[in-house]
Formats: C-alpha cells, structure tokens, sequence
C-alpha cells in the first residue's frame, strides 16, 4: 500500500495546476485514510460484538470501557509518536525509545519500595494517574527541550541518551524491586504491564477528554509541522518560528504520552511500529492526512491485538508482550536500514 513520493511543492494545497501523477496520489491518499477509518470501525464493532456470554447489558459495559481505552491509547500514542518524529527528524525515535517507560516502572518501584505495595491501592486510581502523569509530564518537558536545545536532530545523541537513560531507570528500577517482600514484587510486576481489562470510567473520561483537546491543539500547528519536516535550517529561511512550534509540538506530545503510560502502563515499542506503519499506508507529507492516519492505525493495531489476545490466546499473553516483541523486531530492521543509508 506504498504510493509514489512527491515533493512538498507539489503537493502544497494551493497549487492550482497539479498534475495527473499528484491527482492520482492525492486520490491514493484519501481512499487510504477513508478505508482505516472504516477498518477502524468495522474492527471496534467486532470487538463489542463477538462471542457475547452472560448478563448483555454487563458484557457490553465492560467491553465498552475496553474499547474505549484502547481507542484513547491507539490515538495518542500514534499521533504523538509521528509528531515527534517529526521534530526529531528521524523515523526511528519515539518518546517510548528516550525513557518514558523506564521512567514509568521507576515511578512504581519507588512508591511500592517507599510506602508499600498497600500504596497503590490507598492512593485511589485518579490520584495514583495525576501523580503518574504530573511526573511524566515534567520529566518529558525538562528533557525534550535540553535535547533539542542542545543536540538539535542530531540522531545519533538521541538514540543515545534513550539508550542512556532508559538503562540508568531500569538499573535503579531492578535494585530497589530486589528489595521488596515477594508480595509486594508481585503487585509491582501487575501494575508494570500495560492492561486494559481494568480501567476505571473516570480515568477514561478524564484521559479521553485530554487526547480531544491535545489533538484539536495540534490543528493550528499541522501546515508548520509540514515545513518542519524540512529541517531547522530551511523552515526558518520559509517564515517558520522553528523554535515556537517545537516548543509546542513536544508540550502536547509530553501530554499525550504522559496521558497514555499514566492510563494502562507502558509499551515501548508500539509508537515506533504505529507512526511507521501510517507513513507507509499514507503516501504524504502532509501532517493534516497523516496525523489522521496516525490515529486510525493505533485504533485498529490495539483493537486487533486486543482481539487477538482475548479470544485467540485466551489472555495468556499480555497485550503489551505481543506488541514489544513485534515492535522490538521492527525497530531492528529500520535501525539497520538507517545504518546501511
């Protein structure tokens, strides 16, 4: 499903005059998005629908508050994922490769460690996500802009500080869970796991109602994010404030991906495989097409694996296990193409 490449000229709205090849693409590119967002449904429906057992009116709440969160996850994780992409310059980074999710389990280990395990369910689900996502939220805004500031689209420092960064939290991560009682090891192992059978409505509301507001923030910045696909140096020879709309673009994607890990845990690879898989579905520059794509694709990979999951594997295997082990193979293969080039 890989359509011709075009130039960002050609490919401007305002061109008048385009010709059949880009008629053709920009065809591809609208069916495209139009068949994931209908994949996207016809897939959710079948998650609601399929092999319904017990009480209908039960099954059906349950199932719903599922699909909802995997709704919400898929669509902040892609589109946050593709914009940063996008400011790094790199189709190989993702905040969950720069620590977001070692940063996670860390934050877990130390409150089980320091208060016990008895912690996480004293502190109810919405303060135990407002801490969670308060401390992501800061750590991703103090790092992004030291990095971007400092190391501006330099690949190889980014890899590198994720690397970095993702060992020293999982170093500390693995000695304090050392330390802890055998009970309270296992609470911490269920809570490190990114689930979606237990998500509490008013996190799902709350975390759904953020994802909305984060994306419609994001419409102002869509044709600047175009030009800042082009590099530092020539977005601010076209007009564009390249500080300004990095700036903004990491706050909202610090939100969304805060948002996200904060909600079922975390998964580090799923960003990298969803925002490659829609440039590879959506022939184009062009973020208000691919943002769209972005989102469609993380809907149908969770709602599918989740699927997949649930009535295939019995639940044997996380969902996360799944998507880490096929992401993790897929990050190989673009890290090994990146070297080759």
């Amino acid at each position: 499903m890989i359509g011709p490449a075009t130039s960002p000229v050609a490919s401007t709205p305002g061109n008048r005059h385009r010709s059949p090849a880009e008629t053709a693409r920009l065809h591809w590119v609208t069916v495209t998005v139009v068949g994931l967002a209908v994949a996207a449904l016809a897939i959710s429906a079948l998650y609601l629908t399929y092999d319904l057992r017990g009480p209908l009116s039960y099954a059906l709440d349950l199932r719903s508050r599922q699909l909802g969160a995997l709704i919400v996850v898929g669509v902040a994780v892609g589109v946050s994922s593709l914009v940063f992409q996008t400011v790094a310059g790199s189709r190989i980074l993702t905040p969950g490769v720069m620590g977001f999710d070692a940063l996670y389990a860390f934050i877990q280990t130390v409150i089980v460690y320091a208060f016990g395990a008895t912690a996480l369910h004293l502190f109810g689900p919405v303060e135990r996500f407002f801490v969670n996502a308060t401390l992501l939220a800061v750590f991703g805004l103090l790092l992004f802009r030291w990095l971007f500031r400092a190391h501006s689209r330099n690949l190889f420092v980014l890899v590198l500080v994720g690397i970095v960064l993702g060992a020293f939290f999982g170093s500390l991560s693995s000695f304090a869970s050392r330390l802890l009682s055998p009970d309270d090891y296992l609470t911490l192992q269920a809570v490190l796991f990114a689930s979606f059978t237990t998500v509490d409505p008013r996190l799902l509301i709350a975390c759904g109602a953020v994802t909305i507001l984060a994306c419609a923030a994001l419409v102002p910045l869509l044709r600047q994010l175009d030009v800042v696909d082009l590099g530092h140096d020539r977005s601010i020879t076209l007009g564009v404030a390249h500080h300004r709309v990095v700036t903004a673009s990491l706050l909202i994607v610090t939100l969304l991906v805060a948002t996200s890990t904060a909600l079922v845990g975390p998964m580090v690879f799923l960003g990298l495989l969803i925002a490659n898989l829609a440039r590879q579905f959506v022939p184009s520059h062009e973020h208000r097409v691919l943002l769209p794509a972005a989102g469609l694709t993380g809907v149908i990979a969770l709602v599918l694996g989740q699927f997949v999951v649930t009535h295939f594997l019995g639940l044997g295997v996380p969902l996360a296990v799944v998507i880490n082990l096929v992401g993790g193979l897929y990050f190989l293969t673009l890290l090994l193409k990146a070297v080759r080039l």
